[in-house]
């Protein structure tokens, strides 16, 4: 038997196909808003949402190491993102 890529409407629906990792897109995301809601005066919603930035940007470093899932770079970059967002929240908060 012939292994034959499978193709539906022009794209490879085959066996091993990464998908991205939900919690590293979440982290980046939470991250962006953070930088917000600090630079609204909002300081408190910003650092949480940092803290929940470098969380699921850890958890989605850890699915990343699953063959199917991929991210881990995104996860890398949110995991900075939320640690910079930390700083500028509480930089906010001082000043």
């Amino acid at each position: 038997m012939a292994l034959i890529p499978q193709y539906r409407n022009d794209a490879y629906t085959g066996g091993n196909v990464q998908v991205r990792s939900a919690a590293s897109i979440i982290a980046i995301l939470c991250a962006l808003a953070s930088f917000y809601f600090s630079s609204q005066g909002r300081e408190l919603p910003g650092f949480l949402l940092a803290l929940v930035a470098i969380v699921a940007g850890m958890v989605g470093g850890v699915k990343a190491l699953s063959p199917r899932v991929s991210g881990g770079i995104l996860s890398m970059i949110a995991v900075g993102l939320g640690v910079i967002a930390v700083l500028f929240a509480i930089v906010a908060l001082l000043f």
